[in-house]
């Protein structure tokens, strides 16, 4: 399996993704190579790599791929539909929503503007993948998209927690309101998060509110959360991976991650007891 995700960075995707990426990319970029196999193993990851090498598709892809089509033998995915609603709140096909499904994925951006980029850059792959299923006569379901700020309407905000999207795309600061609100409830089924920009966070006030609103967004949902983090200046690696893994709860107390290092070519892994954490650096040649 590691052989073969080697060889092809697209094997671990359904066919219906690996056929889109290969109709626009000429070839995955070195981020993409190294942290597909990683994240699609369920595996935290801190990738480093310089602007324009695709690090937020490197994030995204996977998270894409298993809600499209990871859950299709469930009977969740919606066959031959359109790519209606690509406004702020959903890019998912109105009135096909899956009850129950939750909030899936929670990417954190420090800067407002990037976050509202992200989203509209979303629309691309989502709507190449559906067309791709569509030839190829594949079931998919159209994951919802919200986007959570300071300027987010109340009635959208209402709208996330009476039906949850499944990727949220918000702030440091929002996160941290939503947690210590009744909506908290709509995160409860996360289980990645996407930090991009986290140079940014590291050595301030917010990154101490964040990284105090992960853990709190762990004891919600009872289990060990993805943690994939974005940037191309992060220095220095090991203090960005402390921030990053969190910490593991022995007894009444809390221990940081451990910084145990096992040297596989540009890649280094932190361990701590069950936990783990990849730092993935890319540099320029």
């Amino acid at each position: 399996m590691e052989s073969t995700a080697a060889a092809d960075p697209l094997a671990c995707f359904h066919p219906v993704t690996a056929e889109w990426f290969r109709a626009v990319f000429d070839a995955p970029t070195a981020p993409q190579r190294l942290g597909w196999p990683v994240i699609a193993r369920g595996e935290s990851a801190l990738i480093l790599a310089p602007t324009g090498t695709g690090k937020t598709l490197t994030a995204f892809l996977w998270c894409l791929d298993r809600l499209m089509l990871g859950d299709r033998e469930r009977g969740a995915g919606t066959e031959g539909t359109g790519t209606k609603g690509l406004g702020m709140e959903g890019l998912g096909t109105r009135g096909v929503e899956t009850p129950g499904r939750g909030c899936r994925i929670l990417y954190v951006s420090p800067l407002k503007a990037l976050a509202v980029d992200v989203e509209r850059n979303l629309r691309s792959p989502l709507a190449g993948m559906a067309n791709m299923a569509r030839r190829m006569g594949v079931p998919f379901h159209e994951p919802t998209i919200s986007v959570r700020t300071g300027d987010t309407p109340q009635r959208e905000r209402a709208r996330f927690a009476r039906n949850p999207a499944e990727i949220l795309i918000t702030t440091p600061e929002s996160l941290y309101l939503l947690l210590t609100s009744q909506a908290s409830e709509a995160l409860r089924t996360v289980d990645t998060v996407i930090i991009d920009e986290i140079h940014a966070l590291v050595p301030t006030k917010r990154g101490a509110h964040l990284a105090l609103s992960l853990e709190r967004l762990e004891a919600l949902t009872k289990r060990r959360l993805q943690r994939i983090g974005l940037s191309a200046t992060q220095r220095p690696l090991e203090e960005v991976a402390r921030f990053l893994g969190g910490v593991e709860k022995q007894g009444l107390g809390t221990e940081g991650l451990g910084t145990r290092r096992e040297h596989c070519g540009n890649r280094r892994r932190i361990q701590k007891r069950k936990s783990h954490l990849l730092i993935l650096a890319v540099h320029r040649a």
